[in-house]
């Protein structure tokens, strides 16, 4: 009987001190960010070279279709200057037409020198 005495004891301060504060779940405090990474190196430097190889595949796509949408407007503005060549044309075309109408010849000559200038800025 003497050995079982002295297990009463020490089992009942055992369990007193943790379940009364709770010692394991309480004392013991999450990791924080920059502990968590230190903790798992291989892990973060993983997901941050990832991250950044993401973000420049989505930068890539979006110059692409930025180029595709630049190439388009190229094309349009192309077809509106050649369209306005064209008019252009026609309306010294028929202002000549219409001067050379003019007996005195003055407005005709008059328009020649201004498209010369046109032309030669």
């Amino acid at each position: 009987m003497g050995r079982n005495r002295g297990f009463p004891s020490m089992a009942s301060a055992v369990p007193s001190s943790s379940s009364s504060d709770g010692g394991a779940t309480t004392g013991r405090r999450p990791l924080g960010l920059v502990a968590n990474a230190i903790k798992r190196k291989d892990g973060f430097l993983h997901l941050f070279i990832m991250t950044g190889i993401l973000m420049l595949s989505v930068r890539s796509l979006g110059q692409k279709y930025r180029i595709r949408d630049l190439s388009r407007d190229n094309d349009v503005l192309r077809e509106e200057h050649d369209a306005l060549c064209c008019r252009t044309a026609a309306v010294k075309d028929a202002l000549l037409h219409e001067a050379s109408l003019d007996s005195s010849g003055l407005l005709a000559d008059h328009l020649r020198r201004l498209f010369r200038e046109d032309t030669d800025h």
